[in-house]
């Protein structure tokens, strides 16, 4: 892929304060017109590492190009190519909502609509309310206007939805989609992982500065799936059940095909096509029709939790 076609690139970063190394050679890349999801716990360097990609920090060493400029050395122009949304809206208290728009307006050099964009994100009828006022998913959708109204090439993205009732997250995950249709890119920051799962190209799992899994969604839960899933099987008839295994042995995995009930298995194994296929077959060549066969469903919850661990993080 060629220069122009990534719009942050990010090699061997590393943030330390004092002896606390907060992101540890971090690196990954993100094409333009792609969304990507930086997760990980709570303390995991996502924030330091949003902030150096933006301009607040400086890494320690590393090398980061953001739409092929550095940072820290050309941050105006940076800050003028990007929009960034915060999860704490960003606003002064007491402005009202297209004061506020007007005033991000004026900043950029062409800019959407002001009043275009807040009837796009719902807030057409809060134009002259306080920021304060406003509900914390109205300020999150504010917060996302802001980020927008500059026309970014490449757009960071903090919780975008949190606070957000069920029809306001449904509008922000259409508005992130179109942003990626229009070639934008876009890093977002969230705690669903329903939401990475859905709008994500490439997810970047970071724990303690470090990145420890990435991928698109669908192959890091292929991965996981392929390592050891549930298998539930309900049959017209008993299996032998010694057979059973001694197909899956030969075929190069082990399992226990354990009865739930009477004609009802449950299996672990990797659910592999191939595998799946051999319990098939030794069903078929017992004689015994499967009436229903499943397999349970790997989300991304359970590869970011396989990775980062379970415990509470403080």
């Amino acid at each position: 892929m060629n220069a122009p076609d990534i719009a942050l690139s990010l090699r061997n970063v590393r943030k330390t304060f004092g002896s606390t190394v907060a992101v540890a050679d971090l690196s990954f890349d993100v094409p333009a017109a792609s969304v990507l999801a930086l997760l990980g716990p709570n303390g995991a360097g996502k924030t330091t590492t949003i902030e150096i990609c933006e301009g607040f920090q400086t890494p320690s060493s590393g090398e980061i190009r953001v739409l092929g400029l550095n940072p820290v050395t050309h941050t105006d122009e940076v800050r003028r190519r990007i929009g960034i949304m915060l999860q704490g809206g960003g606003a002064y208290p007491g402005i009202r909502v297209a004061e506020m728009m007007r005033l991000v307006a004026s900043y950029s050099a062409r800019p959407l609509d002001p009043d275009w964009l807040l009837e796009l994100v719902g807030l057409g009828e809060h134009r002259r309310t306080a920021y304060r006022r406003l509900s914390g998913g109205q300020q999150q959708r504010l917060s996302l206007a802001l980020a927008l109204v500059g026309r970014p090439e490449l757009v960071f993205l903090d919780e975008p939805t949190a606070g957000m009732d069920a029809q306001s997250r449904l509008l922000v995950w259409d508005l992130i989609a179109q942003l990626r249709a229009d070639g934008v890119a876009v890093v977002l920051t969230t705690h669903l992982m329903d939401e990475a799962e859905a709008l994500a190209d490439q997810v970047v799992i970071v724990d303690r500065g470090s990145v420890v899994a990435s991928g698109s969604p669908a192959q890091l839960m292929r991965a996981r799936a392929e390592q050891l899933s549930s298998v539930h099987l309900e049959t017209m008839a008993s299996l032998d059940v010694p057979a059973m295994e001694a197909a899956l042995r030969v075929a190069g995995a082990t399992g226990t095909l354990t009865p739930i009930r009477p004609q009802a298995y449950h299996l672990e194994i990797p659910a592999t096509p191939e595998l799946l296929a051999v319990v098939t077959a030794e069903a078929a060549r017992q004689g015994v029709l499967i009436r229903n066969l499943g397999v349970d469903a790997t989300s991304l919850e359970e590869v970011f939790l396989d990775v980062t661990g379970r415990e509470m993080r403080s």
